[in-house]
């Protein structure tokens, strides 16, 4: 198998895992600056899920800087497969959390009329769109380790 953009052990996987980690955490960030997320599921459950997408990319990045500095390549099956399983798993969760967290919003600033929260709206706001970025980058990482396990 030869590497590719995004295989794990190349920079550009870095990248992607960084990219991850920071939008969950930014995520994370916006939304618990914010006085009453606690009392909505939906960004509990986004605090939740970038939450553990943080500590998943954080060590896929952390394999992948290994794996840069020794010169080696992670492309043993048993190996992608782990990873192909747990980006597919949160891939999912981080839509999931993205999408009901999106529709909370949506109801306060179009449905109700506007947000009597006032600042904290464009937390949520913020809250959201870095979790979509961070689903989008978890995405193509998903498909790229599906196709290099698809390649073994």
């Amino acid at each position: 198998m030869r590497n590719f953009a995004g295989t794990p052990g190349t920079v550009t996987a870095l990248i992607l895992r960084l990219l991850q980690c920071l939008f969950a955490a930014a995520s994370v960030a916006s939304m618990a600056t914010t006085k009453s997320f606690f009392n909505f599921t939906a960004f509990s459950y986004l605090i939740a899920s970038m939450g553990l997408q943080v500590i998943w990319s954080f060590g896929l990045a952390f394999l992948d800087a290994c794996a840069l500095a020794n010169k080696k390549v992670l492309h043993n099956p048993g190996l992608l497969s782990l990873f192909v399983v747990g980006d597919w798993v949160t891939a999912t969760l981080s839509l999931a959390a993205a999408s009901s967290s999106a529709g909370i919003t949506v109801l306060y600033f179009s449905d109700l009329g506007g947000c009597g929260f006032g600042q904290e709206c464009q937390k949520y706001q913020l809250a959201v769109a870095l979790a979509f970025m961070s689903w989008i980058s978890i995405g193509i990482s998903s498909l790229i380790m599906l196709w290099t396990l698809a390649g073994c």
